[in-house]
């Protein structure tokens, strides 16, 4: 028998507000007139029949009983531990063998089976951490993200991965000795294709168990928290594989994707597309985050490919898409459910961030839901990476004639909120390393990296680096590989790290690189306009607080340079990139600097620019 909660869950899943409907879908341990059991449920509603296959049944088949759209059974005994999957004979005739798709732990890859999971053991005590939540991600904070990969950030030296248990420890010490605010890891839910790096998802609501059990995460993220480190999940309900064990035509039919090819298939990728418009479908998805967001305590979701899921036409040519009701080339259905889904996270979990990856124009994307917007809370400032890094890698003898390229990102920095990202994404394909995209030699790609991140970390916006960034790697990701510890010894690559640990504290520690991150007043020109020597001087404002920061973009020592600066008096060094701990020459910061009106009709400060200077100045009171 299903219990009134029960069925009164299942009523919502069936009309798309059954965010909390993993709290009955599934297999889930309980009792039955005083028998205790495992119930499982499944949603199929065009199968002929469903079963419950098992470990606990030599793998035979246990018939499952009929309610509305779903199948259930009560197996007293079944037990905590064991390997199970639902029999499904589909509307078309066939009989699969499918994982349960409310599955909260799988068995390690190739095999695809689920395993009977108990939830709510581990004890928290992260209270401090959720207490202080939403004043650590608001738009307003320091917000310096480290993204990784958990099976490549370190390996064993028989080249197994770590898992949760080993990971936590030196992970945590690594980001703070660099001085993020925030991890990010790439999809950790099960998936049986490595080389997807888990964007293609057959576990929507088990962590893979590459890496350990849910338990041995949640522990993880608990440590974390407990340092003052958020953890944000690489989410992806844009797509989802075909393997046949998991979603695709699950009861024989088009039941998650789309029915129409023209909106359930992606091109590009050989997935499928869920159906955004059905109200189960919703319900699978906004469960999926609620699941996460409460039972693992994860701080935020950055979410993959927004675009191929806001425009019909994405990566299809014409005749291979059907417009909308209006005509138009959005997706409406997609657009609704990001909008539940961002309402959903805000107001069922305070505190907790969304991050859009939406590479287009599309408006609003983190507008307020109340005023037409999509709701996110940030978005990934592609066209920033994509400038920054094409004129980074533009030899500095030819720079003048791209000005325009390293200032365009200023003229759209409140659009919307956006993060800086220099993700996974740059760093593999034979993109080449970031080390590797800076123009000139050795010496030159080091110092301009330095002067990357500078730039990064000085510019409106929350920060993101992708593992191996630190280290200054030569190669490009490998997946199938750890990071090249071994630079790290590198006098060089120390100074590096010791300039990210740097930035990372002036960001945390200054007002006015943070408060005014998303907001214009955040941001002001102070010379935008010397092309031919690759300077650019701008503002900084917020918390009561203004820093001016100097980006010299050339290997030229600019001798006697003349800096405009805000007002006159006299202006100290807060930063520069040319300290002998960075890997430049400088011992210690030099004296202040006096800015005067003299030759020109405003303050005027004369200072010697290194070559790939960075540079903060502040004014003495």
């Amino acid at each position: 028998m299903l219990s009134k909660n029960t069925r009164d869950i299942l009523d919502r899943f069936l009309n798309g507000q059954g965010h909390d409907a993993w709290r009955v879908l599934g297999a889930h341990e309980g009792t039955e007139r005083g028998t205790s059991g495992w119930r499982f449920i499944v949603w199929a509603p065009n199968a002929r029949r469903a079963s419950v296959i098992g470990e606990f049944s030599d793998w035979q088949p246990l018939a499952m009983h009929r309610w509305a759209s779903f199948w259930h059974v009560f197996l007293p005994q079944a037990l905590a531990g064991q390997r199970y999957k639902f029999q499904i004979e589909g509307s078309d005739g066939l009989t699969t063998d499918r994982a349960d798709p409310f599955a909260a732990f799988a068995e390690e890859r190739p095999q695809t089976a689920s395993m009977l999971c108990r939830t709510g053991e581990h004890v928290w005590k992260d209270q401090a951490w959720s207490t202080n939540r939403a004043a650590n991600q608001s738009r307003t904070a320091p917000i310096s993200i480290y993204e990784l990969h958990v099976g490549s950030w370190r390996r064993h030296p028989d080249g197994r991965q770590y898992t949760w248990s080993e990971l936590a420890a030196p992970l945590l010490a690594h980001v703070q000795s660099l001085g993020f605010t925030h991890i990010q890891l790439m999809p950790i839910y099960e998936h049986p294709y490595d080389p997807s790096w888990g964007y293609q998802v057959t576990g929507y609501f088990a962590p893979t168990s590459r890496w350990g059990t849910p338990d041995e995460l949640r522990l993880f993220i608990d440590t974390m928290h407990a340092a003052n480190i958020g953890v944000i999940l690489d989410w992806v309900p844009a797509h989802f594989p075909k393997d046949p064990h998991a979603l695709v035509r699950f009861d024989g039919t088009a039941l998650f994707e789309h029915p129409d090819p023209r909106r359930g298939e992606h091109p590009d990728w050989g997935t499928l597309v869920f159906d955004y418009g059905r109200p189960e479908v919703l319900s699978f998805l906004l469960a999926a985050a609620d699941y996460w967001l409460s039972s693992f305590h994860v701080d935020g979701f950055r979410v993959d490919a927004v675009a191929s899921m806001l425009y019909l036409d994405y990566s299809r040519a014409d005749g291979q898409w059907e417009p909308n009701r209006h005509g138009g080339n959005w997706n409406l259905e997609a657009l609704e459910f990001l909008k539940r889904f961002n309402h959903l996270v805000h107001t069922e979990h305070p505190g907790a961030i969304t991050v859009a990856e939406e590479s287009t124009a599309f408006p609003q994307v983190t507008g307020a839901l109340e005023h037409g917007g999509i709701g996110f809370d940030f978005k990934w400032n592609m066209g920033w990476m994509h400038d920054t890094l094409r004129y980074l890698a533009t030899d500095p003898l030819f720079r003048a004639h791209h000005h325009d390229t390293i200032c365009f990102a200023a003229s759209y920095a409140f659009s919307e909120a956006f993060m800086l990202p220099l993700s996974h994404d740059e760093v593999v394909h034979l993109k080449g390393s970031l080390w590797r995209k800076m123009a000139g030699q050795a010496t030159q790609k080091m110092a301009q990296l330095r002067q990357l991140y500078g730039y990064q970390w000085l510019h409106p916006g929350k920060k993101l680096l992708f593992m191996g960034g630190e280290l200054a790697q030569e190669n490009e990701w490998n997946a199938d590989a750890e990071l090249q510890w071994g630079l790290a010894v590198d006098p060089q690559r120390a100074a590096l790290h010791a300039w990210l640990r740097t930035l990372n504290g002036l960001y945390r520690s200054q007002p006015a690189l943070h408060a005014g991150d998303c907001h214009h007043e955040g941001f002001q020109w102070v010379e935008g306009a010397d092309a031919g020597g690759s300077v650019l001087v701008t503002q900084r404002n917020g918390g009561g607080q203004s820093l001016v920061v100097v980006q010299h973009f050339t290997p030229v020592l600019r001798k006697d340079y003349w800096l405009p600066l805000p007002s006159e008096g006299e202006w100290r060094w807060v930063l520069r990139s040319d300290m002998r701990e960075f890997g430049g020459s400088l011992a210690k910061l030099p004296p202040p600097v006096m800015a005067k009106i003299n030759e020109l009709p405003r303050p005027i400060a004369h200072v010697d620019l290194p070559p790939y200077a960075v540079l903060v100045l502040e004014r003495v009171p």
